[in-house]
């Protein structure tokens, strides 16, 4: 992925950073616990769009009555998330930390990571057998 700004100066680096922080909150633990409930998914996952959007247009500069006006939302949601006064604006600012020290870095949890590891093992076992029946027919022609 491309160097992501952490002081956007335009409209496409703020969609880089809004997105990056997007991303790297929706695999964060805290996250991955919170959209396990069906009845706050949606509502979280928009939480964290609105957090994570308002504070890369607040790095760019933009008023927060000018953040309100594009994202939909009250200058008060902004003005919260901004703060840290909720669950998405404080994984937010978190992840923005992280970001601004490492940069643009997804991690799977473990037990994510372990079950596409068993599937790719899977995959490949696959490949295989598919070679050596193909490698067969071949000589049989």
């Amino acid at each position: 992925m491309a160097e992501i700004p952490l002081k956007p100066t335009g409209r496409e680096e703020i969609r880089k950073l809004e997105s990056a922080l997007l991303v790297m909150s929706l695999f964060d633990k805290e996250t991955l616990e919170a959209i396990k409930d069906p009845a706050t998914r949606v509502t979280w996952v928009d939480s964290l769009y609105t957090a994570a959007a308002a504070l890369a247009r607040e790095r760019a500069g933009i008023p927060t009555s000018k953040i309100a006006e594009e994202l939909g939302v009250t200058e008060a949601t902004v003005r919260r998330h901004l703060k840290g006064e909720t669950r998405a604006g404080q994984l937010v600012k978190k992840v923005y930390d992280r970001l601004s020290k490492e940069g643009f870095k997804v991690e799977l949890p473990t037990e994510l990571a372990e079950e596409c590891t068993k599937q790719i093992t899977e995959l490949k076992d696959k490949i295989e057998k598919v070679k050596k029946a193909l490698a067969e027919i071949q000589s049989w022609l």
